[in-house]
């Protein structure tokens, strides 16, 4: 019941607010189409700076289709990525964002667009309600994460002194614990089904690629049960050993 009452106004905001969207994007479209390549602009950066990064995304995307090839084409570009984000339409940013990539390869914002396909894709594996209603999405499709990943990665290879690059690698960090946590989650999961050959590939599966996330200690105990449920008496050793190594206080050992 409390749940209900909770997220029922934040439902009503929002049906109220798409009522309210078709005609509000009409009138937008009208004072945009009247509107010169400059003025267009300015109306963007004023938006922007309001915080009013949907109306800024309809500017922008005006001015990016009536003027593509103007002197403003890339900044518009790089703002609307960043108006796109902000107003949570994921697909419009990566589209956008390849866009940018592949007509402007060699720009000197172009680490700026490898950095923000990161954030969407990071930005796109987090869910709103089951944040809300705090339920454990351990086990949530990680794809998304993965993207961000390799995005984030793809940065730091191709621009090592990028000004992003410091906050990239700090995310893989937070990325690469998120990706242990979800295959200790479905280890657990194949060990409630006794299905322990798989639970114990799965925590091997950690070791091998998330071998400094800080799921190491549950992949470790994962294997140490596993291979004591399957009588694996040597794979149960070298496992007990590697966690009394690293993780001495793990109640396992006892």
């Amino acid at each position: 019941m409390k749940i209900t009452r909770c997220i029922a106004p934040l439902m009503l905001g929002a049906i109220v607010s798409l009522a309210g969207c078709s005609s509000s994007d009409k009138e937008e479209q009208v004072v945009n189409a009247n509107l010169d390549a400059q003025s267009l602009y300015d109306r963007a950066r004023e938006s922007m700076e309001n915080g009013n990064f949907a109306a800024a995304a309809a500017s922008l995307s005006a001015l990016d289709s009536r003027f593509p090839f103007g002197p403003l084409s890339h900044q518009v570009q790089l703002d609307l990525i960043f108006s796109y984000y902000k107003s949570g339409k994921a697909d419009q940013t990566l589209a956008t964002i390849d866009r940018f990539i592949r007509l402007n390869p060699n720009h000197a914002d172009v680490d700026y667009a490898f950095y923000m396909r990161g954030l969407t894709n990071m930005e796109a594996d987090n869910n709103l309600f089951q944040e809300l209603v705090g339920i454990d999405n351990t086990d949530r499709d990680p794809t998304k994460s993965k993207q961000a990943f390799d995005d984030f990665r793809r940065l730091i290879q191709q621009y090592p002194d990028s000004k992003y690059a410091s906050d990239a690698r700090q995310r893989m960090v937070y990325i690469k614990n998120r990706l242990a946590k979800y295959e200790v989650a479905i280890a657990r999961f194949y060990m409630r089904r006794e299905a322990y050959i798989a639970a114990a590939n799965r925590g091997k599966y950690i070791l091998e690629n998330y071998p400094d996330s800080n799921q190491v200690q549950q992949a470790l105990e994962i294997m140490v049960e596993c291979y004591d449920q399957l009588k694996l008496t040597d794979l149960k050793d070298n496992a007990m050993k590697t966690l009394k190594l690293n993780f001495p206080n793990s109640e396992f050992i006892g």
